[in-house]
């Protein structure tokens, strides 16, 4: 079998059916949040409400447009899934920790005039 058969007698990943259910459901997760906000609602509950549907939506995403699913082919693509989102995990959490960490460090500006007239009069 040469490479020109096995690419035309491979199964398609998603038919018509699979991305216009997923087309129609992204639409729907993206106009929920629009719909929670007009409709008046605010504070915790609200924002609640929106991470929720956004990752809904991320994984509406991931079935129908990206194909990831359970079958033993895909997991060499879950697992390089699950390896990226574990770098942003990384990135953004340190990016986070260290931000969070530079601030709680910083001298105030009162405190640092202080500082700097008591080191020139111990000299």
């Amino acid at each position: 079998m040469n490479v020109s058969e096995a690419i035309h007698t491979a199964e398609p990943r998603g038919g018509l059916q699979s991305y216009v259910a997923g087309a129609l459901l992204a639409l729907v997760l993206t106009l929920s949040p629009f719909a929670v906000v007009m409709g008046g609602a605010s504070g915790t509950n609200a924002v609640a409400a929106i991470f929720g549907l956004a990752v809904i939506q991320i994984f509406v995403h991931l079935v129908f447009f990206l194909h990831l699913g359970r079958s033993p082919d895909q997991s060499w693509n879950i697992t390089a899934f699950l390896f990226t989102a574990l770098i942003l995990g990384i990135l953004v959490g340190g990016s986070y920790w260290v931000m969070y960490h530079l601030d709680q460090n910083m001298m105030p500006a009162m405190h640092m005039g202080a500082l700097v007239e008591s080191n020139l009069v111990a000299t």
